[in-house]
Parts: C-alpha cells; sequence; structure tokens
C-alpha cells in the first residue's frame, strides 16, 4: 500500500475541532481538500500528520499553535479612535473589516472591542494559539512525488 510523503499531492476529507469539542471547519459535504505536502498551501501540523497515512486510513490528531496558526500576539491588537472610521461604518464586535497596512498591502481585522471613544482591532488569526484537533481521512495520494 502506498503512504502518502512529502512532495505526494493527496485528497483528505477532515474535520477541525477546538478543545471544548467546537467544530470550525469541515469538508463533509464539500469535496475533499487537495493539497502537495510540503507545498506551504495548508498549516505545517496538518501536513506533517498525513505523511505517513495510507489511503483510506482515518487518525486524530491535535496540532499545537506554532504548528497551525502561531501564537496569539498582543502587537497584533490596535486601538484607534472611533472618529477614524467611516461614517457608514458602524463597528461591532465580531465583525470583520478590511484595512490597508502601511506597505499597501490589504489585512484583514476582527472588531474585538468598542467603546464610545475607541475601536480595538485585532489582525491574529481567528484561531491564533489554540490548539487545533483534526479528524482526517486519507481519501488518496494523487500523484506520488
Amino acid at each position: 500500500m502506498v503512504q502518502a510523503k512529502e512532495g505526494d499531492t493527496v485528497k483528505v476529507h477532515y474535520t477541525g475541532r477546538l478543545d471544548d469539542g467546537t467544530v470550525f471547519d469541515t469538508s463533509d459535504e464539500r469535496s475533499p481538500l487537495e493539497f502537495t505536502i510540503g507545498g506551504g498551501q495548508i498549516i505545517s501540523g496538518f501536513e506533517k500528520a498525513v505523511v505517513g497515512m495510507e489511503p483510506g486510513e482515518i487518525k486524530t490528531t491535535t496540532i499545537p499553535p506554532e504548528e497551525a496558526y502561531g501564537p496569539r500576539r498582543d502587537d497584533m491588537t490596535l486601538t484607534v479612535e472611533r472618529e477614524q472610521f467611516p461614517e457608514e461604518i458602524e463597528p461591532e464586535p465580531g465583525q470583520q473589516l478590511q484595512v490597508q497596512q502601511p506597505d499597501g498591502r490589504a489585512a484583514i481585522v476582527t472588531v474585538s472591542e468598542v467603546s464610545g471613544s475607541t475601536v480595538t482591532l485585532d489582525a491574529n488569526h481567528p484561531l491564533a494559539g489554540r490548539p487545533l484537533t483534526f479528524d482526517i481521512r486519507l481519501v488518496d495520494v494523487v500523484s506520488a512525488a
């Protein structure tokens, strides 16, 4: 039986859960996720978990933040004056906004707090700092390296 290895293109079905059991993503009712192991298309811990699996095999793995979306960083939050927002935007906690960085690139931020005069924006990935548990089923090794 063929085992998935670095450089292989694979198809997997998966379900991702947080520590409390909340499902944050799943490929159920979608096509399997296709990616090349080592291609950097997905989080590194997920790629590592697939290495050595055989088609049809199912495994559950917990990926630490360092191999997922990294640790939460306080320097990725910014408090701005509410008056800096365009009039048509009424910021609310949980709302996602696109902002322009000083270098001209766009970034997605989440409104984390709103007060009478300020708005706190968080540019951390929503899953940063959290261990992620995945149930992974290797559907196929599409092409071997």
